[in-house]
């Protein structure tokens, strides 16, 4: 039985987690470092910051619950890893734009898994406004693809499947301690990209930049997404998650001039007003039954 509220929370939630996840792009142009530095860095702020967190929170548990895990949370430690090395490569790899756009289907991806492993049925709203949405995305995709961006979205699409996962996983498993997940996750991207990074030390103003980009894109945003997604439907999750699709792009276009193209624009605000009609229904309230 949900609380009184429950659903507006877990929308709110996952849309400020949109607009917290759509500055990474932002982010790794600012710091203009190799791909492994920019994921070691970040990737060891953030697990120190959620690992403060999770100690916190835990108090004397924190080092048994730590030392624990079950399979479903190894799982969700590995899906992240994952998800966390893709998308950095994929922003290094092409355009921010580019990025967003296939980030765009993780709805339809959510909602798929979701309806193989949870049974879990779209709404008639949702899938209305997934259609405007796949329009925008067609629009979007319809400017021309250099070979050298194929990686790159191969690495945003690996990345949005990862995502996904993590979505529906953590409804399925509601016990989950997602800080603690997302945690030793950061912590063992640290630990990969160590070794492969062009530079050890970077500067102090990029090492402040990537202490803001770990903390707040990985530290914050997924715990909202997937705090969120608990509240929600999994399709719905990821539906509201597009609102990174217009913001991510926004920002490197508005600091960095990065252009996204004509078609882009209009295939952004396509995206947009399909996400700001779903929104305007599921923030409703609805009549007690």
């Amino acid at each position: 039985m949900q609380l009184s509220g429950s659903r507006p929370t877990g929308m709110a939630l996952v849309a400020l987690s949109a607009v917290l996840w759509s500055t990474a792009g932002l982010f790794v142009r600012m710091a203009d470092l190799d791909a492994w530095t920019v994921l070691g860095w970040r990737s060891l702020f953030s697990a120190i910051f959620l690992g403060g967190l999770f100690s916190i929170q835990s108090g004397p548990r924190a080092i048994r619950d730590a030392t624990s895990l079950g399979w479903s949370e190894l799982f969700m430690v590995a899906t992240s890893i994952m998800a966390t090395i893709c998308y950095v490569f994929a922003l290094k790899l092409t355009t921010v734009a580019n990025v967003m756009t296939i980030y765009a289907t993780l709805p339809f991806v959510a909602a798929g898994i979701a309806f193989v492993w949870l049974g879990e049925r779209a709404s008639t709203r949702i899938l209305i406004a997934s259609a405007i949405a796949l329009v925008g995305i067609a629009i979007m995709a319809g400017s021309a693809t250099e070979p050298k961006d194929i990686a790159g979205n191969l690495a945003a699409f690996a990345m949005t499947v990862g995502f996904g996962t993590q979505l529906v996983h953590a409804k399925r498993h509601p016990d989950i301690n997602m800080t603690l997940v997302i945690a030793i996750a950061a912590g063992l991207c640290a630990v990969i990209s160590w070794p492969l990074m062009a530079v050890a030390v970077p500067s102090l103003q990029q090492l402040t930049i990537l202490a803001a980009f770990g903390i707040l894109t990985t530290g914050v945003a997924y715990t909202l997404a997937l705090d969120g997604s608990r509240r929600i439907g999994s399709g719905e999750a990821g539906f509201i998650s597009m609102l990174d699709v217009i913001l991510g792009p926004l920002w490197v276009w508005l600091f960095f001039a990065e252009q996204p193209g004509r078609t882009v624009l209009v295939g952004g605000a396509v995206v947009l007003t399909s996400v700001l009609w779903f929104l305007s229904g599921g923030m409703r309230p609805r009549a007690a039954s």
